[in-house]
């Protein structure tokens, strides 16, 4: 496990791991009264939280499957990646995908934080690539069976 420092000038309680072999932890509105999000609304909702990762590390901000399945609510630009050397408030770009107003309530957990190594790559211009059975097959190229 990794340590993360993390100044919290929210009124919320950390992000915690809810067992013990979860993946993500939950991020929380941080909010003085309810926002409804109307059917395709798109709305930045604060968290509170200011962290530092260690070189190497990201933290991604993924939609919770229970607010997608149940309310349509979605991270929009899914993953979010907060990368090492940001220094900002953690934000959670929510988007309505229901027909129907949600409204977040302060505290709610509205997204989940996972704790990620990355690798930085350096490109290399070369004439051709190597040849791979699957080549330039792209988008749907497997079918759907």
């Amino acid at each position: 496990m990794i340590e993360i420092k993390v100044v919290n000038k929210g009124h919320q309680q950390l992000p915690a791991y809810a067992t013990p072999l979860s993946a993500g932890m939950d991020l929380r509105a941080n909010l003085d009264e309810p926002v409804t999000l109307r059917p395709m609304e798109r709305r930045l909702f604060k968290t509170g939280l200011f962290i530092s990762l260690p070189a190497g590390f990201e933290a991604q901000v993924r939609p919770r499957s229970g607010l997608a399945l149940k309310h349509g609510i979605t991270v929009l630009n899914t993953p979010g990646t907060v990368d090492a050397d940001y220094r900002g408030e953690i934000g959670v770009c929510l988007i309505n995908l229901s027909q129907e107003d949600f409204t977040v309530n302060d505290g709610e957990r509205i997204a989940q934080l996972v704790i990620a190594r990355h690798e930085q790559g350096e490109f290399v211009v070369v004439d051709e690539l190597d040849e791979t059975e699957r080549g330039a097959g792209g988008y749907g190229h497997t079918g759907v069976k």
